[in-house]
């Protein structure tokens, strides 16, 4: 993958805690994945959760943002190794993982990712991500070069935040702040202050662990007053 991956520019400047921005594409679109390339974003979600996205839509996508400095990030329909896998060898090496509400479910997902013996991805020799087999490192340095993030989406993935966040190989949490709202009892308004306090203590978790984290934000001044509350 020569520059493309190795080493992952988006995993380091988390680790950095620089600021990353980003965006989120649901329209399933090698194009409209193209434009956004091209915006200026350090990172950009390939939505597999909610929009009609499947691997092959995938590809054209990641085919569209190769050269474009926006870090491709999937976010995967469910927490499931088979799935993590093939979307690993198509070439996907940021991944969100949805609805993350324990450590066990944190230390899964991780395994996921990784080669044996750290972890439990099946192992093809030859595949969109390794370059068919050219790239000669690509097993010694994969599993140093996958990022996770997991979101934080209902009332027992708070409580389990502090596990979660200290989970060896979670590079960042994520709040999904319209489940989140929808999980205590505020669907539709995550701008409750019931629901900001949990987001704030979301937060404050992440930075404990020294990990980063990150929200939506639908509009300009919700990104600004979590930026002062510590996302990255």
């Amino acid at each position: 993958m020569n520059n493309d991956i190795f080493p992952n520019k988006f995993k380091a400047a988390l680790a950095a805690h620089q600021v990353q921005i980003g965006c989120w594409s649901a329209l399933a679109s090698p194009i409209s994945t193209e434009v956004l390339g091209l915006a200026g974003f350090d990172w950009l979600v390939l939505d597999g959760e909610h929009a009609p996205n499947d691997i092959s839509t995938f590809i054209p996508q990641l085919m569209a943002l190769k050269g474009s400095a926006s870090a491709p990030v999937v976010r995967v329909p469910t927490n499931e190794p088979v799935i993590i896998k093939r979307l690993l060898d198509i070439g996907f090496y940021n991944f969100l993982i949805p609805f993350v509400e324990t450590e066990e479910q944190a230390v899964n997902a991780v395994a996921s990712t990784r080669y044996p013996p750290e972890g439990i991805r099946g192992v093809s020799v030859s595949h969109r991500a390794n370059m068919f087999g050219t790239v000669p490192d690509y097993f010694a340095q994969s599993n140093n070069n996958i990022t996770i993030l997991v979101q934080i989406e209902s009332q027992q993935g708070v409580d389990n935040v502090d596990a979660i966040a200290a989970t060896p190989g979670v590079d960042g949490i994520f709040v999904g702040p319209s489940d989140l709202a929808a999980a205590l009892g505020h669907l539709g308004n995550a701008s409750h202050p019931e629901v900001q306090k949990a987001i704030q203590h979301i937060f404050a978790s992440a930075k404990k662990h020294g990990k980063p984290s990150g929200i939506l934000a639908p509009v300009e001044a919700d990104a600004r007053r979590y930026l002062e509350w510590g996302a990255t």
